[in-house]
């Protein structure tokens, strides 16, 4: 029997759209493209912040995999490994967990890169280009490759280069300047049992 995927004319469509699972899908011209899992050093790695950014700023602002963001250009949704929202997001993200382009964006974006030359690609420029444009103020890419945190910082409309943080650097967040962390110690994370 042959399967009919849904098509969608809008990002409303597709918001009213429930299949009945819990998969997670990508709006790619107008069809689902279902997400693959996230590895496990990516889950660990976003974890740890979790747990890091919520002593900090209180576990209702903090938001791993699973929050979807609304952007611009193909595919029209995200899904970062974690999201530090605003205060007014709480209430707003009841009923669904995405961010709207009508909305403030999110004070903070965190992805870690999966293995791969196109996962490096989606991160590192289609995901940049687009968090940019939503007018996310900081995000990072975290590469367990090759153990890096790029932090960056919207600058008149622009991302710019605050670190390229490796070994026991301190990273540095212009927004969470209590954050007192050494790039070392969420890589360090991955070998704790």
């Amino acid at each position: 029997m042959l399967e009919v995927k849904p098509r969608f004319q809008s990002f409303e469509e597709y918001l009213s759209y429930d299949d009945g699972t819990d998969k997670f899908y990508e709006l790619f011209n107008g069809e689902l493209i279902e997400i693959s899992p996230k590895p496990g050093t990516n889950v660990q790695i976003a974890n740890y912040l979790l747990l890091i950014f919520a002593s900090i700023i209180g576990i209702n602002r903090v938001r791993g995999y699973g929050l979807e963001l609304e952007v611009r250009g193909e595919p029209r949704n995200r899904y970062p490994e974690l999201t530090i929202i605003r205060e007014e997001h709480i209430q707003q993200l009841a009923k669904r967990n995405t961010i709207r382009l009508s909305m403030l964006p999110p004070l903070l974006v965190i992805e870690v890169v999966s293995p791969g030359e196109l996962q490096r690609d989606r991160d590192f420029i289609a995901k940049r280009s687009q968090y940019q444009d939503c007018g996310i103020p900081e995000y990072w890419i975290i590469d367990p490759e090759t153990k890096t945190i790029l932090v960056l910082q919207l600058t008149d409309k622009s991302y710019t280069e605050v670190g390229n943080f490796s070994g026991n650097d301190l990273v540095i967040s212009p927004q969470f300047t209590q954050l007192s962390l050494k790039t070392s110690q969420i890589f360090a994370s991955l070998n704790q049992d």
